[in-house]
Order: C-alpha cells, then sequence, then structure tokens
C-alpha cells in the first residue's frame, strides 16, 4: 500500500554519509599519502646521514689513532736501545686505556697479530717504521664501539660495522635475525666511499657506506620500529584527527535530533526488553528543555511497571531456588538413609536372628562377636541420626553448646576408641600431656574429633598413619588432623564443606559414608567460636586444621608471664 519510508536515524546516516564522511575520508587519505611520501623521504635522508655520521668517527678515529702511532714511531727512533724503545712502549701504553697492546713486529708477526685480533675480535691499526719493522697497536672493540655510536645513541636504528672479511666489530641496537636479513639483501658488490640506498622495502630504507681506508662497511637498518614512530604513527594521527572533526561535525548538526529520538528510542527498547522477559530494564531519558513532556509521563509510568513486575519475578524466582534446593536435600537424604541406613540395620537384623535361633547352638565367642557388631552397627545408626538431626540446627544457627574447660587429649584418645577403624590404621598423637585446656562443649568436640578421626582412617593410604599435630599459641592451639592419601584439587577442596559431598565420586564410591561430616564439623567449629581449614599437597595428602580458644585462666597466666 505504502512504500518503505525511512527512519529518521536512517534519513541522518544517509545525509552524513554524502555530505561528511565520504569528502572527509578522501581529504584524509590524500594528506596521509603526502605525508607517507614525504616521512619516506625524511627516512632516507636521516639514514644516509647517520651512515656518513659513523663513517666521519670511523674516520676521525682513524685519523687520531694513526697521528697518534705516527708521533710515537717519530720518537722511537730516539732511543738507541731495544730496552729504551720497550720501556717507552710500556710508558706510552699506560697514557692510552683503549689499547691493549703496543709492540713493534716484522711484516710476518704482523699477519699473524691481524689474524689473531680478529679471532678475538680486537682491532688491529699498523704504522709502517721501515721496511721490515711496523709498530702495531691492538684496541678493544667496545671502545671503538662507544665512541662511534655516542652521538646516536638515542636512534633506534640498527647500525653494524663490518671488515671486508663480513666480520662484524660493531653494532648498535643489534638483533640477531634482523642483522642476518640486511645481510641477506646486501648487494655482492658493493660502490666504494659513499652512501649506497639498498633493500626491498621502501618504507624501510637500508643503507651501506663501502670504505677502503680502512677496510670495512658500514650498514644502517631502519628497523620496522623507527617506520612505525614515524610513519604510522603520524598516520593514525591524522586518521584520529579526520575522525574527531568528523564526530564533531555530526555531534553539532544533529544535537536536537539526539535529543528527540534518543528518547523515543528509549522508549521502544523498553517496550522490547519487556516482551522479552528482561524486567530489570529501566528508560533512563535525555531530559533537557527540549524532552517533551508527554514522553517523560510514558517514562515515569512505564518504569514503575516495570520495577513492580520485576519485583515479581524475582520472588518467584527465589522461590524456585529454595525449592529446588529442598527437592535436592530430599533427593539427597532419601539417597543417604536408603544407602547409609540399610547396611547397618541388615547387619542388625541378620546378627540378632542369628542368636535368637534355637534350633543351632552357638558358642560363646560367636555370641560375642555377634553382640559386638551389634553394638558397632547400633553405634553408627546413632552417629548417623545425630548428623541428621544437627544439620537443621547448624542451617539455622540454632546449634546450643555448653562452653566448658577441656582438654584435648583426652577427646582425642575416647575419639580414637569410637571410631570405626576397620583397616587397623596407625594413629600417632603429636600431643604430650602438658597440652592447655581449651574452650568448647566437650560432647561436641567428640563428635568432631570422631568424624575427622574416621574420614582420615577411611581415605587414607593403606599401611598408612594417621597423625595429629598441635601448635599452641598465646590466645588459641591449632590441632592438624593428617592423613596420606591423593591430592585433592583446590576446586573440590572449597566444597568438602558442603552437604552430602564426598571425596570420591557418587558413580564409583569405594568407601561409604552419607557427605555429611566436614559439613557438621565446621558448625560445631564455629558455634564454639573456633575456626576449621582445609588443604591438600604432595606433603601431607589432606591435613585439617582446627582453631580453639585457650581457657580464660591460661590467657590471663599468659597476661601476667608477659
Amino acid at each position: 500500500m505504502f512504500g518503505k519510508h525511512l527512519k529518521i536515524v536512517e534519513q541522518i546516516a544517509i545525509v552524513f554519509v554524502f555530505a561528511v564522511i565520504v569528502p572527509m575520508t578522501i581529504s584524509g587519505f590524500i594528506i596521509n599519502n603526502i605525508n607517507q611520501q614525504s616521512m619516506r623521504y625524511q627516512l632516507r635522508e636521516s639514514a644516509v646521514l647517520i651512515a656518513n655520521m659513523v663513517s666521519d668517527e670511523i674516520d676521525f678515529f682513524n685519523k687520531t689513532v694513526s697521528s697518534s702511532l705516527e708521533q710515537i714511531v717519530f720518537s722511537l727512533g730516539h732511543f738507541k736501545t731495544k730496552a729504551e724503545k720497550e720501556n717507552y712502549l710500556k710508558a706510552v701504553l699506560r697514557q692510552l686505556p683503549d689499547c691493549e697492546e703496543l709492540v713493534i713486529v716484522n711484516k710476518f708477526d704482523l699477519d699473524e697479530i691481524h689474524e689473531r685480533n680478529k679471532i678475538n675480535k680486537k682491532a688491529t691499526i699498523p704504522v709502517k717504521i721501515n721496511e721490515n719493522q711496523y709498530l702495531v697497536a691492538t684496541y678493544k672493540l667496545d671502545a671503538i664501539r662507544d665512541e662511534l655510536f655516542r652521538s646516536i645513541e638515542d636512534d633506534k636504528r640498527q647500525i653494524y660495522v663490518l671488515t671486508n672479511e663480513g666480520n662484524l666489530i660493531a653494532e648498535h641496537n643489534y638483533t640477531e635475525d634482523a642483522y642476518n636479513k640486511t645481510i641477506a639483501l646486501l648487494p655482492d658488490k658493493l660502490k666504494k666511499d659513499k652512501p649506497i640506498i639498498f633493500g626491498d622495502v621502501k618504507n624501510q630504507p637500508l643503507v651501506y657506506v663501502s670504505k677502503d681506508n680502512p677496510k670495512i662497511t658500514i650498514i644502517v637498518n631502519t628497523t620496522e620500529k623507527v617506520t612505525q614512530k614515524a610513519i604510522t604513527n603520524n598516520s593514525l594521527k591524522i586518521i584520529l584527527s579526520c575522525l574527531f572533526a568528523t564526530i564533531t561535525i555530526i555531534f553539532v548538526v544533529a544535537l536536537y535530533t539526539y535529543y528527540l529520538y534518543i528518547n523515543i528510542r528509549q522508549l521502544f527498547k523498553g517496550i522490547i526488553a519487556i516482551s522479552k522477559g528482561n524486567y530489570e530494564r529501566q528508560i533512563r531519558l535525555l531530559t533537557t528543555a527540549f524532552t517533551p513532556h508527554e514522553i517523560v509521563f510514558l517514562a515515569f509510568e512505564f518504569n514503575r511497571m516495570a520495577t513492580e513486575i520485576h519485583k515479581s519475578y524475582i520472588q518467584l524466582k527465589k522461590n524456585n531456588v529454595e525449592l529446588k534446593q529442598l527437592n535436592e536435600f530430599r533427593s539427597n537424604l532419601i539417597d543417604t538413609v536408603s544407602h547409609e541406613l540399610r547396611t547397618p540395620l541388615t547387619s542388625i537384623q541378620g546378627y540378632t536372628s542369628r542368636l535368637m535361633r534355637q534350633d543351632i547352638k552357638i558358642d560363646e565367642e560367636t555370641r560375642q562377636k555377634s553382640l559386638r557388631i551389634i553394638k558397632e552397627q547400633s553405634e553408627r545408626l546413632k552417629r548417623l541420626i545425630d548428623d541428621l538431626l544437627t544439620i537443621p540446627d547448624i542451617e539455622g544457627m540454632r546449634l546450643r553448646t555448653k562452653i566448658e574447660q577441656v582438654w584435648i587429649p583426652e577427646i582425642l584418645e575416647e575419639s580414637k576408641i569410637l571410631i570405626k577403624n576397620k583397616d587397623k590404621k596407625e594413629i600417632v598423637f603429636n600431643i604430650d600431656d602438658t597440652f592447655p585446656l581449651v574452650e568448647g562443649d566437650k560432647d561436641r568436640l567428640l563428635q568432631v574429633f570422631v568424624n575427622l578421626l574416621e574420614n582420615a582412617c577411611k581415605y587414607a593410604y593403606e599401611d598408612s598413619k594417621i597423625t595429629v599435630d598441635s601448635y599452641v599459641g598465646e590466645n588459641d592451639v591449632k590441632i592438624f588432623v593428617k592423613n596420606d592419601c591423593d591430592v585433592i584439587p583446590p576446586k573440590k577442596l572449597n566444597k568438602l564443606f558442603e552437604k552430602f559431598v564426598r571425596m570420591d565420586d557418587n558413580t564409583t564410591r569405594t568407601t561409604r559414608g552419607t557427605g555429611l561430616g566436614l559439613f557438621i564439623v565446621k558448625g560445631l567449629i564455629e558455634a564454639m567460636n573456633g575456626e576449621i581449614k582445609l588443604s591438600s599437597d604432595k606433603n601431607c595428602g589432606f591435613c585439617v586444621e582446627v582453631t580453639l580458644k585457650l581457657s580464660q585462666e591460661h590467657r590471663n597466666t599468659n597476661e601476667v608471664t608477659e
């Protein structure tokens, strides 16, 4: 019926594309191209300049040293004996800190010194005394290098000084990879005594200067970093300048349209968000003198409606989470009861039926064994029921404790008797009889250490020890229950205080248990104003650290002693 109408923003976008963005883009491209040409020329010229500077430094150094050596040769003519000449050379050598050796040799020895210095990467400067003798000075390349690059030490280009044999004798900002690539591009035949540009990357000019006196080649490599700083960064600045100018124009021209359209768009977005179930969405208008009153009123009413819907939605989600947790707890509880109550009940029923049979005669040893198993399984049932009854008190923070002075060694010995240590693992208490009294509930502490010791025995390696260590501080004590087992990952270690979480996989259980032990232990310890921490590493396997407060009497004694 009607053709498609463009939105306000679409119309504005089309106008700006043809009136602003296209002209600015073309202008930026032209300016950037001119800038690149200019910077490329500057890079070439600066590379040539640096090559000439290094060449001049080498000439100056060579002439200075040669002049000094010629003066020494002239002075040697005034000495009659060889010993006098040698003493003179030693005295002169002390005046030349960068010179390592100064000797008079024949031509054969000169060649030998030259080859040796090439191997050791040192500079050899000879001056002819007569037809058969030469004065030879050996200089450290470090000193030459410092002298050559002192005026350009802040320049980021790479500079190499090579002998005619291709040996590198001095370098600046050296990297092996860049050096190898540069040498590979160097022409086989070099022109002498003038800077030559070579290479195949136009934005990274390479320059060499080959000299006959001394016989060296200087190479200047314009690295990618130098190019990026000179060309790329400037291009980026030009692009950013054009972009900033474009944005400024768009902002100024579209200011009024922005006030009107953005607010209408916010209303549209809010309605779409509510329709998709996003009840947190609130409309935030850009209110100015140009914002119509009707839009402000609509936004206010919409936000009020969305807030009420969101509150109802949050409450519904909270109820769903609670129902899910309750259902999960019920399932875990049923699973625990079905697994953990059935076994002791079956044992009690079986051995009770056995004892009640009249058709067989049961000897006293069998009777005692049966009664002992019934007693053990009854105690196991009692502990399980106690654990289950403790859960609501811990979760509701209604756990009652009777705080009194308790002697930990006695609790540990009693716990050792009560635990089920099926594999008869050795339990070692490293606690002496002088251990101080602590504040706690004796029955609850007994429940804590029965859980911890039984858990340690259950998951420890075969033929390993269960160790209980202690530490006495100024105001508290720490008890460490350790057993050797596989290292528990930190992610799983942090979950062991949750209900129905076990150390082994639920699908492949190798030990029996409810997964409530550490959850209950944590609740009991915190109810007695204590702390409990878990750790696991290669040194101790699994370690439970229990912190309890010293008795008030012992703390007062410590304060008086201090």
